[in-house]
């Protein structure tokens, strides 16, 4: 089984980070008493914050990164509040890495730090 499965391709298991957040929306804060007054709004909204791979051949990368042609991909992942896997519609933030060889035309064969973060 795999960490990651987007749009039922698995990736390769982050090396760095990969640090998960499950964030609650409420409607409102406190009052001028400093109580908490808000409500639970919606349900929990999920991130997979600094996806990284220290290296990566640029097939793999460019695998990867296409998967987001679409923008919104499904993907399977540990969910850790309920210690199983999940299945929800995320959508990528910045996409970044560092192109660290070349093949004789000039493309990148190898990069390095290739970070993204996945978003509810």
């Amino acid at each position: 089984m795999s960490f990651l499965i987007i749009n039922n391709t698995k990736i390769p298991a982050p090396d760095v980070g990969a640090s998960l957040t499950v964030a609650t929306n409420v409607d409102s804060g406190k009052n001028a008493n400093g109580t908490f007054v808000g409500q639970k709004v919606g349900r929990d909204q999920y991130k997979i914050d600094s996806l990284q791979w220290s290296f990566l051949t640029s097939e793999e990368w460019s695998t990867i990164l296409q998967l987001f042609n679409n923008f919104r991909v499904v993907a399977r992942f540990p969910d850790m509040v309920h210690n199983r896997f999940i299945t929800l519609m995320l959508y990528p933030g910045n996409r970044s890495a560092v192109p660290v060889a070349w093949n004789d035309e000039g493309l990148p064969t190898m990069y390095k730090s290739c970070k993204v973060n996945l978003i509810d």
